[in-house]
């Protein structure tokens, strides 16, 4: 099957996108587009695809998102920015409430982060608290600054969900094999925990700055996390070391946000929707692979305009 697609990335989390309003596709088919071009060995990669679609649900327009091992998250806010520019192009607007999975969003067009860099403000929310709805059968309702019962470790986590699951937990420095290792414990979708989560440690680095690493479910450790940006956001203010209604830094391997809770919950991010380039490509939906790429527009103003933000953050 032929498709158009836009390699896009929010904060370094890289996907292909596709125009999908007007594909009718099974979810079985769109699981196999998601693992053929999401695989980082094939001709695309990513983490994972973005689909810009119209469900007709009283939204200008809606997304989904498919991790690279097919299954669907309820949001990915990084992917979110970068939806949403498609769509306001596609409508010739600035704003919009889009459709997601399970929720909404809000997103609008905000002043660039720097010369260049394309800007698109979100807010997601409210986050939930209640790991009952996950489900995470613990034998608490709320975790918050307190070791997970059924996870093998003593570290302390504030579960919050926004709406997909995430686990953060604030660290002094952050342990990769620790981290890998917890967030593949998730994974591994236990009876504790049978929707997996994501897994985030924090360092704060300041009053107004964090530093998010993560094991994001369905994908693994990437090098950023809309999501699980925002909800160590409102950990962070929960917890007393940041304060609700101020904007801090959070910053990532791939890049940064400007984020901003409120005590209701609601987080605001202002991040990058960088186009890197256009093209087309064939997939096998039997074997569920992707064929060669035909490249016809390169996005080469604002891959340099975003290298010059993660060059400032060295």
């Amino acid at each position: 099957m032929h498709f158009d697609i836009l390699k896009c990335h929010g904060s370094g989390n890289d996907f292909p996108l596709i125009d999908a309003r007007a594909i009718d596709l099974s979810d079985a088919d769109w699981a196999r587009v998601a693992i053929a071009l999401a695989d980082r060995a094939g001709t695309v990669g990513g983490d994972g695809i973005l689909l810009l679609t119209n469900r007709q649900d009283g939204y200008p327009f809606e997304m989904r998102m498919l991790n690279s091992d097919g299954s669907e998250s309820e949001t990915c806010l990084n992917g979110l920015r970068c939806v949403a520019r498609a769509g306001f192009a596609a409508l010739g607007i600035e704003s919009a409430r889009v459709g997601l999975k399970q929720s909404a969003a809000d997103v609008s067009r905000d002043p660039d982060l720097a010369a260049g860099v394309y800007t698109v403000r979100e807010v997601a929310g409210p986050a939930g608290l209640d790991v009952t709805q996950w489900p995470l059968h613990a034998g608490v309702a709320r975790i918050v600054e307190a070791p997970v019962p059924p996870l093998a470790s003593d570290r302390r986590f504030t579960a919050v969900a926004m709406p997909n699951p995430h686990l953060v937990s604030f660290v002094e420095g952050i342990d990769e094999a620790e981290l890998v290792a917890l967030g593949a414990a998730c994974e591994a979708a236990p009876d504790w925990l049978p929707n997996r989560a994501n897994v985030s440690f924090v360092e704060v680095r300041g009053a107004d700055t964090l530093f998010v690493r993560t094991f994001e479910r369905g994908i693994g450790l990437t090098d950023s996390c809309g999501s699980a940006m925002a909800a160590s956001t409102f950990a962070a203010c929960l917890t007393g070391r940041c304060g609700y209604d101020t904007e801090i830094v959070v910053r990532n391997r791939g890049g940064l946000v400007r984020a901003e809770a409120s005590e209701a919950g609601m987080v605001r991010l202002s991040g990058n929707a960088t186009f890197e380039w256009a093209g087309t490509v064939d997939v096998d939906l039997a074997s569920a692979t992707a064929g060669p790429v035909t490249v016809t527009r390169r996005y080469e103003d604002e891959i340099a305009a975003w290298d010059a933000v993660r060059s400032g953050l060295r």
